[in-house]
């Protein structure tokens, strides 16, 4: 792989192309199993996990209705008689929701082992210091996907889903949510959470290649600020401030994460 370490023989291009051949294979076999594993139990985490957030006793419904109980300054987070109930408008919907939840259920935990298998392909081709380096982005990664992924369907998601169900243009139009547009805001949202928790991440492997500093961070802090508030604004347009907060700060701590795990100066 361009650098020979020990016994590990130089290897042509075309043994290269066997090997990445045999990693993305073992990948795909691994993603299938899952899938087919999450296809047999579809029913049982759909209504448990994935429709929780439509009834009222959801874990962060209770916990903010605690927390805003007698307080006027604060909105009224009530969960009792709140449900929302999907409907189905295409024939062939369900089934099709059946095999791609399953597939993206699959591919979220399957992450972890897919990089795993890459990890192994490189692996050969670095220094033990790169090694290093790379295991601790292994493990920074990871962590942060599944806590981004946690974020996005304990807090994202429920409070989009519960502003925007509840919300009315007219009281005349009443809201009936399709069982698509449902599953469509619930990957999305849950899924752009795993990726934007990444940002430490990436913070850091910019600079440990000397391209970014702390003091970046702290020349444009208050632009991430302003940034950074239009953004938990635009994923939850709940519009108190309250909810707003319970967005923004999680994604301000990736910033100063971030801010932490580069160097304060370039090398």
């Amino acid at each position: 792989m361009g650098k020979e370490d020990g016994n590990i023989p130089e290897m042509s291009f075309w043994e290269h192309v066997g090997a990445l051949r045999n990693v993305l294979l073992r990948a795909a076999l691994v993603v299938v199993a899952l899938t087919v594993v999450f296809f047999a139990l579809m029913p049982q985490i759909f209504d448990t996990v994935i429709l929780a957030p439509t009834h009222g006793d959801f874990v962060l419904y209770r916990l903010f209705e605690r927390v805003t109980a007698g307080s006027s300054l604060l909105p009224d987070f009530s969960s009792e008689g709140f449900n929302v109930k999907l409907i189905n408008i295409q024939l062939a919907s369900q089934f099709f929701i059946h095999i791609s939840t399953s597939f993206w259920l699959a591919l979220v935990f399957a992450f972890p082992v897919v990089i795993y298998l890459l990890w192994g392909f490189v692996s050969p081709a670095l220094y033990e210091n790169e090694k290093r380096g790379v295991t601790k982005a292994f493990m920074l990664g990871n962590l942060m996907f599944f806590l981004g992924v946690l974020m996005g369907y304990f807090v994202v998601f429920p409070v989009t889903l519960r502003f925007l169900a509840e919300y009315q243009v007219s009281e005349l139009v009443p809201n009936q949510i399709s069982l698509d547009s449902y599953m469509d805001n619930f990957i999305v949202l849950i899924l752009v959470m795993g990726i934007v928790f990444e940002l430490p991440l990436l913070a850091w492997l910019l600079g440990r290649a000397g391209l970014l500093t702390r003091d970046f961070f702290g020349r444009f802090r208050r632009h991430a600020v302003v940034v950074l508030l239009i953004l938990a604004a635009v994923i939850t347009p709940t519009g108190d401030p309250f909810t707003l907060m319970v967005v923004f700060l999680p994604i301000y701590g990736l910033w100063e994460m971030g801010a932490w795990l580069v160097p304060a100066t370039s090398r």
